[in-house]
Formats: C-alpha cells, structure tokens, sequence
C-alpha cells in the first residue's frame, strides 16, 4: 500500500513545519515540502491532515503483556493486555515485562505474547527475567536469551528496594548485569537491566555501588518507577548524571502523595539541566499497581493502563510546555535506550509509526507499521480474541 500524507505539522521530533509523507508499506519513504505528482497506476491513497500536529508513535518501554499482579492470590492475576488498549492510547511500540509472578508467567510466555501482537500489527519486544535473581530464563541463560531469542533486548523488571524482591545482593545484580551486558554485545542489543525500583529506604544505594565497585557501564542500569518518592527521584537525578537512563511511570499522584506525577517529574528533570535524552516516561500498562499494608499485605489495587503515556503528554501540553521539549521522552530517547533505529522518529526510512493530535494534543489517530489502527479517536483494529 503506498500512503500520502498531506499537511502534517511535522514533530520529529523536532519540529519540521509544514511536510508531506510518503509511506510504502511499513516504511516512511519520502517526506518533504511540495506534494509529489505520483502516477496514476501507484494507487496511492491520500490522507490530508490540514495541519494537524503529528508525532511518532510512542514506544512504552514498560508493559506487562502477559498482565501483572497476583500478589494477593489467583484472583489478582491481571489479564494479558490487547492490542486495542495499547493502540488506543498512541503505543505502536511495547516492550513487555514480568513483574512480581516470574514463575507461572514466564519470558518464553512473554516471547509469544509479543509475537502474537506484532502478527496483529503492533511492534514489540521483551526483556527476559522479572522480579528475582538468578532470574528466569529461555534458553538456561541471560546471555543465552538475549543472543538467541531475536524479541529479548535486556533484562527485567529486576526488583530492588521492595519486599517483593529476592533481596539481591551486589554480587548477585553485577552477575545479571555483567550477562546482559556482554549479551547485549554480542547480539547488537541494548542489554540493559531494568530496575524496578520500590519505596524502600535503600532507594538506588545498589546501583550506586555497582557503578563505584565494577567496570559496568552506566548505560546497563535502567531504574524505573523512579518518581514513586520524592528523595528517590533526587537520587535518580544523580544517577542520570553519572550515565544512567531513569524511567519515570505514568501512575496516577494523589494530592499530597510523596510522589512526583510522571508530568512534574519529567519538567523537573528537564529543568534540572541533566542530558535530555536519558529520560523516557512509561506507562506499567497492564501491571497491578497495589497499595499494601504494614505487614506487607495488599489493601487495595488499580491496573496501570497503557493510555497513560498519551495522558501525560496532553497534561504537558496544557500546562505550556513545548512539545519538541518533552516528546523525546516518549520516542526517541527510548528508541535510543533500546537500540530500535527505525523508532521514535518520523524520517526517512523508519517505520510508519506516527500519531495524529488534536488541537489539545489528544491522540485522534494512530498508523503502527503503515496501517491505520486508530482514526478519529475510533479504534478500526482489534485484536483476534477482542470482538
């Protein structure tokens, strides 16, 4: 199918101005100023999108695919995540994880899950492991995976500071960290760690100690859910700095939470002068998100949702920050982190992967890999069990 995209105000996401597209298949082949005269016999379809802001496609770097939970029984057990819930809120790239269940649900789980959806039209990949060390594997391995197994990119979410964990030891996390390291070298892959990080008073100390006492780089090391306490992102901050790239999560902040909300922190992290592009924002879609008691007994639970990305980003918006300012944080930076070249930008040769917003930067329309999923905030799309 070739596609003509007319009169997008582009967001690269730099912004271009006003630009024409040309998608052949799953690929951005041209882009420029002045529309082409194509020939007749190419049958290309014409979208005009008078202006209207347009960005690529968000890559969530942080998804349960598999669904999350369980931590107070059977029933808690979060279902696998569609691919309509993803599209629908502006991912047309996922990375899925397991969480605290890494026994039942497992990574060759999470290898079909993420194949399935990109039969179905999405893009996405995976880590391997989840919450505990030594962490579970494919292949018996780490470097196994992520050099055998073409959708494995790294390791996660490996959990520290929370009671959930397995309580790593230093030894035991520069072991993960050193395989998926020289796996990532090996295979050409990111080979990050990412680190679920929980609200207990260690906060990042570990990590800060792998980077004192080994010759891993900092570029290993992914802390995630960074913005869940106020000191934590302080230290986070500080990790940024030394090399690291922090993932803040799109949760829901109460009013007087010690908690930053995904916007304030990445505005704050932005404003603190650290180097734009080791920040991405993720939205823990399809993971439980419990609140537990002293005894460590949960209470009470909500579902992060995948649309939280795009929410974050209209929240943004409406409080005046620039869009070329804040959107690398949902497109480029992670595509960099991930090492996906053909993400998280709108230019030749990458993939058809772009958002259409509305004047108050809502997603109206989504193209995942040259096909409409989304259009005029209606899904056209669903998976193969979603009706």
């Amino acid at each position: 199918m070739i596609q003509l995209l007319l009169n997008a105000e582009l967001y690269d996401p730099e912004p271009r101005g006003r630009t024409h597209l040309l998608v052949a298949g799953e690929t951005i082949v041209w882009t420029g100023c002045d529309a082409p005269a194509l020939p007749r016999g190419l049958n290309a379809r014409e979208h005009d999108f008078g202006g209207r802001r347009v960005i690529p496609g968000l890559i969530d770097g942080h998804v349960h695919l598999t669904g999350g939970g369980g931590e107070a029984g059977p029933h808690t057990r979060v279902p696998a995540v569609g691919l309509s819930r993803l599209t629908a809120g502006g991912v047309t790239t996922a990375v899925g994880v397991l969480g605290t269940d890494d026994l039942v649900r497992s990574p060759a789980e999470l290898v079909t899950v993420a194949r399935g959806l990109i039969q179905e039209g999405l893009s996405a990949w995976c880590h391997t492991g989840g919450y505990h060390v030594p962490p579970a594997t494919v292949t018996g391995s780490v470097r196994g995976d992520l050099v055998l197994v073409d959708l494995i990119l790294g390791v996660g979410e490996l959990a520290i500071s929370d009671h959930r964990s397995s309580q790593p030891t230093l030894d035991e996390l520069l072991r993960v960290a050193g395989d998926a390291h020289v796996g990532g070298l090996m295979a050409g892959k990111a080979g990050i760690v990412h680190l679920h990080v929980g609200d207990g008073p260690r906060g990042l100390g570990l990590v800060r100690e792998a980077l004192d006492r080994s010759e891993i780089p900092a570029a290993v090391f992914n802390p995630t859910h960074v913005n869940r306490r106020k000191r934590l992102f302080e230290e986070a901050l500080a990790l940024a700095e030394r090399g690291c790239t922090i993932d803040i999560t799109a949760f829901p902040v109460t009013q007087g939470e010690d908690a930053w909300s995904a916007a304030t922190a990445l505005i704050r992290y932005l404003d603190a002068g650290l180097p734009p592009e080791r920040v991405t924002v993720s939205s823990d879609g399809g993971g439980c998100l419990p609140v537990f008691d002293s005894d460590g007994r949960v209470v009470e639970m909500d579902v992060g949702r995948p649309a939280a990305c795009a929410d974050t980003l209209r929240e943004l918006l409406a409080a005046g920050q620039p869009l070329e300012r804040v959107l690398p944080a949902f497109t480029r930076n992670a595509a960099r982190l991930l090492q996906l070249p053909r993400k998280g930008r709108l230019a030749v040769g990458a993939d058809a992967d772009l958002l259409v917003l509305d004047d108050a930067g809502g997603v109206t329309d989504v193209m995942a890999r040259g096909r409409w999923h989304v259009r005029g905030g209606r899904t056209v799309i669903r998976g193969t069990f979603e009706g």
